[in-house]
């Protein structure tokens, strides 16, 4: 039986100190090597959620992307999470796919969080896409992007058995974070992962992780709470085609065309 190992990284941020960060996760990853198939930083992850996207975004391929390529060879894993990306003069929310295989894919963020004013530092990213990795399909996605679910949703040209959110989301709307992830697995028949990080950030907001893998039935496999947190939960693919089959409510879903 094919069973894809998802390691859920869920800590503080060091606010705006990219070294300072990487050091920190690799001391706390390394461990892992052999261990997993897939590691989730959450979003933004050498920084927190900053607006400086200027002094602090970094090229494509620099030192974040150079420390992730690594480090997933280190773990014989793929690390993602995403980062602030300075590329032809625009700036992204950047998730990157690091792969043992030295690959580096990346997906960037859709959906700008407009309260936070990201639409006015950054430059909004395109289609989604899903990528195999050992047994299953996994589409990657950032933060805000959970609140859309047309967007998200699996469809022919968008298949997968996984949906991957990571994320900065604050404490105050934490009920909606948790919600919306079931909610996201049940409509999609999927199981969904999503990473948060915890602690307040330079501006003085709170997160309360709340880190949590669902099943394709909107069940609870593994909750990270509202404490700095690594856990690695085991998502076995036989249960989910079976459940495909039997409730292949898939078969009538609305079919629909994104305009972009």
């Amino acid at each position: 039986m094919s069973t894809l190992r998802v390691s859920l990284v869920q800590q503080p941020l060091v606010w705006q100190d990219g070294a300072a960060n990487r050091r920190r996760f690799e001391e706390l990853l390394r461990p892992l090597a052999g261990a997993t198939d897939l590691v989730v930083l959450p979003e933004t992850f050498t920084s927190g959620f900053s607006m400086e996207a200027e002094r602090l975004g970094e090229p494509p391929g620099g030192e974040s992307s150079q420390w992730l390529v690594r480090l997933a060879a280190a773990l014989d894993a793929v690390v993602t999470g995403s980062i602030i990306t300075v590329d032809a003069g625009r700036y992204y929310n950047r998730l990157l796919w690091a792969s043992p295989q030295g690959e580096l894919r990346h997906y960037d963020k859709r959906h700008l969080f407009r309260m936070g004013r990201e639409h006015e530092h950054f430059t909004s990213g395109r289609e989604a896409w899903s990528v195999s990795w050992r047994g299953f399909r996994v589409c990657p996605l950032v933060c805000y992007d959970l609140r859309f679910p047309v967007f998200s949703r699996r469809r022919p040209g968008l298949e997968y058995d996984l949906l991957l959110y990571v994320a900065n989301w604050p404490a105050a709307r934490a009920d909606a974070w948790r919600q919306l992830l079931r909610a996201r697995a049940i409509e999609n028949l999927a199981y969904v992962v999503g990473v948060n990080r915890v602690g307040d950030d330079g501006q003085g907001v709170a997160h309360s992780g709340d880190s949590a893998a669902i099943d394709f039935r909107g069940r609870t496999l593994a909750d990270a709470g509202n404490v700095p947190a690594l856990l690695t939960v085991a998502l076995p693919r036989s249960p989910l085609d079976e459940f495909r089959e039997k409730f292949p409510a898939h078969l009538d879903a609305d079919r629909f065309h994104l305009e972009l």
